[in-house]
């Protein structure tokens, strides 16, 4: 008999398997319940956080830098390293609280409802982690992750963020045919014992409270994606420093930095993956370097999608409270027919959205940088012993030459395509579907309360500002669409040529 959870075979008419439809039913049994658990925990953390923290001072915190734009609101960053949310989602064998990767777009969500600058300012660390995991350069992995722990206990939070954007490159930069046709700058220069680094990277989320970069550059600027290298480098070094802060129309809490490179020297125990540490692999460097990108985006696109589903929800529910107290005519606004199908409309937004990001969710259990830690048996072990054990059993393993070589083949030389593709298939559509969910929402809600939904104490406004970057980031809605095409309507059906001039 045919399993249809382990075969790709049993396809629908337009080519597409079972599996690509329907991760979330592969999953049923293969995941560990436990994550349910998770889920409710970090949610009711978020809500905590929202009603003592975030709500009481959002609109406040965004006037206050709109009206001085240098501000950066610490106050914000060392309320969330009180409640431990910085290692909250490091694993435990790094020495953090070990949260699965999966509850994080749920908590992420419940931050998104009430203020998306704040969901942010978190979010951000962890897509640095991400960037750093999809190396698979466990030993500087866990390097970083103690000094994020030790912030947690000093009280100085110790953040990561992910440095890809520059002056005369971005979207393009996440695929390997846009990628040598555009104007990367930042150049890794080869020198003894390790590189120097000179250019500059722009809008980078968080740039001004991290302690830690990743970023990538590039050996030979003419063949950016055949000489790619990511490194991590700290904010102190000499050569270093931050230039202006971007004046954003929204999600004004968490800033978008400028990191000026100067002469910078980047240590060999600092770079994530180069050029000489893929060597021996059978694929290509440059394959390696859609294969990071795709992990990558399938996690930080699936927190896209989650942000749009917190901002769907919270306008929607903004909009529900005004239309039970608002009369029209004698009548309440929510007992017009009219006012009840838009209604609708907007929870059908914030209930896709949802069903996207959860379904992302299962792909990457599955197949994408959650999988390793979400196999039952390694699961339930790394949930049950003590964090301290962990840590300590890990340690020789992680840094040993055998694990980072074994790890690498597994996830960079020995990862199928079509799972790659599936991953980041379901996190393009995820993307845009929800980015656009969560906007129409804002109109919707503009539509209903009229001049009220432009005073800013309503917050719809607000909304409306923080979710327009949502279709921006992480790759324009556009380009995310046309990688949907590539990974999951064109993938290996038919004679297609993505990104060429016609």
């Amino acid at each position: 008999m045919l399993n249809m959870f382990d075969s790709d075979r049993l396809m629908d008419r337009s080519g597409l398997s079972f599996q690509d439809m329907n991760c979330n039913l592969a999953a049923v049994s293969k995941q560990p319940k436990g994550i349910m658990k998770e889920v409710k925990e970090v949610v009711r953390l978020a809500r905590k956080f929202n009603d003592t923290v975030v709500r009481p001072q959002a609109l406040e915190m965004d006037r206050k830098i709109h009206r001085d734009p240098d501000y950066l609101p610490w106050e914000w960053v060392k309320a969330a390293n009180e409640f431990g949310f910085y290692t909250l989602w490091i694993p435990k064998m790094f020495g953090g609280k070990g949260y699965s990767f999966s509850s994080m777009a749920y908590f992420a969500e419940e931050l998104a409802s009430c203020c998306l600058g704040m969901a942010n300012l978190i979010s951000v660390h962890y897509l640095g982690l991400a960037t750093l995991t999809a190396t698979w350069n466990l030993p500087l992995a866990l390097k970083l992750c103690k000094e994020a722990v030790e912030g947690e206990k000093s009280g100085v939070p110790c953040l990561f963020d992910f440095a890809i954007t520059e002056p005369a490159a971005g979207t393009d930069i996440a695929d390997t045919h846009l990628v040598d046709k555009g104007s990367v700058a930042l150049q890794a220069v080869r020198v003894e014992g390790g590189y120097t680094v000179n250019g500059t990277k722009i809008f980078i989320s968080n740039g001004h409270f991290s302690t830690w970069h990743i970023v990538m550059g590039y050996e030979d600027l003419k063949r950016p994606a055949d000489t790619f290298i990511f490194f991590a480098l700290k904010s102190d070094t000499k050569g270093f420093s931050l230039g202006r802060k971007e004046k954003k129309m929204g999600q004004k809490a968490c800033p978008a930095s400028e990191l000026i490179f100067h002469d910078c020297f980047v240590p060999d125990d600092q770079v994530c993956i180069d050029a000489r540490q893929t060597r021996g692999m059978s694929r290509s460097h440059r394959e390696i370097y859609q294969i990071i990108f795709d992990s990558i985006c399938s996690s930080s696109k699936a927190g896209v999608c989650a942000f749009s589903a917190g901002v769907a929800r919270g306008v929607y529910e903004k909009t529900l409270e005004h239309t039970a107290n608002t009369r029209v005519g004698g009548s309440l606004m929510m007992n017009l027919e009219w006012v009840q199908a838009r209604l609708a409309d907007m929870l059908r937004n914030v209930a896709v959205t949802r069903l996207l990001y959860s379904e992302v969710n299962f792909a990457n259990g599955m197949y994408g940088l959650n999988k390793m830690l979400q196999v039952k048996p390694a699961y339930y072990l790394y949930k049950y012993l003590p964090a301290p054990l962990v840590a300590k059993i890990s340690a020789p393993i992680v840094n040993s030459s055998l694990c980072l070589w074994l790890t690498r083949k597994i996830q960079l030389d020995w990862k199928k395509d079509e799972e790659l593709q599936r991953t980041t298939g379901w996190a393009s559509i995820a993307k845009f579907t929800g980015s656009d969910a969560a906007m129409e929402n804002c109109r919707i809600g503009l539509d209903l309360m009229g001049q009220e939904g432009l005073r800013n104490e309503n917050a719809i406004e607000k909304f409306l500002r923080d979710s327009k970057l949502l279709q921006i980031y992480e790759g324009t809605n556009e380009l995310n669409r046309l990688e949907a095409f590539k990974c999951v309507i064109g993938r290996n059906r038919f004679e297609i040529t993505m990104f060429e001039d016609r």
